[in-house]
């Protein structure tokens, strides 16, 4: 069935409508879920993920280098897209009805743009970036990781379930190759503070200077791209940014 027929897709755009795709705010970062994990990397075939970059061996010819974790509904994605349409970029969600959402959201989007190959550069997929980030990404395979309103977890007994944690803020220096940045944003100051703190006391980080943050042009969507920061930015609220570069590991 076409997407225009589909009554969970707009007749006027063709594409899904948010209503009938909604799910709980954030799930359970430590609680079992049941999807495929690749045993490593090479056992992830992104060609199904970005088949306009498949050769004729049946490989990609690129690899995946923007890594969108807790993607929500996609919009840093499609404003990326754009942006960097060389680059090949992916959306990590836990969330079932939201994963089908942004991949439904993606593919009308390749079937109505009036550009050739316009969005064939992002996919979504759905797992637990907390537990499998090293099962999707070689050693230095990424240049940007973005982590764009994250569950705050607000209670100190669940600070353990936040996505950025010293422990885990090793798995992401191994998946970042060196210059590679780190985005954070929350529009929580306690947990902008932890983020924070956790990449300033991390030896494979360091903080990028205010010019290189006002010549950066992916700053300003992390805000503005997503639903969380345009609600935020509606109702007058601060958010809090922490962008740091992974530094060259001197032995």
């Amino acid at each position: 069935m076409d997407g225009e027929t589909k009554p969970t897709f707009s007749k006027s755009t063709g594409l899904p409508r948010k209503r009938f795709y909604r799910a709980r705010a954030h799930s359970n970062p430590l609680s079992d879920s049941h999807f495929p994990i690749p045993v490593s990397p090479a056992h992830e075939d992104f060609s199904l993920h970005f088949p306009k970059f498949v050769e004729a061996d049946n490989k990609i010819s690129k690899k995946v280098e923007f890594a969108d974790i807790g993607c929500g509904f996609g919009g840093l994605l499609i404003s990326l897209a754009t942006l960097f349409p060389d680059t090949l970029m992916i959306g990590m969600e836990l969330r079932d009805k939201v994963t089908e959402y942004v991949k439904e959201r993606i593919l009308a989007l390749r079937r109505t743009s009036s550009a050739e190959g316009q969005y064939e550069n992002i996919s979504v997929v759905r797992t637990n970036s907390m537990k499998y980030i090293p099962n999707y990404f070689e050693k230095g395979q990424l240049s940007k990781m973005f982590f764009l309103f994250p569950d705050p977890h607000f209670k100190e007994k669940n600070h353990r379930r936040r996505v950025i944690s010293t422990h885990l803020l090793d798995e992401y220096a191994y998946v970042l190759r060196a210059g590679g940045i780190i985005y954070t944003i929350t529009d929580v100051e306690e947990l902008g503070e932890w983020m924070k703190a956790c990449l300033e006391k991390h030896p494979m980080f360091e903080s990028l200077t205010q010019e290189e943050l006002d010549s950066d042009p992916v700053v300003e969507l992390l805000c503005s791209a997503t639903e969380e920061g345009q609600k935020v930015a509606r109702n007058g609220g601060q958010t809090f940014r922490a962008i740091f570069r992974r530094v060259a590991y001197v032995s």
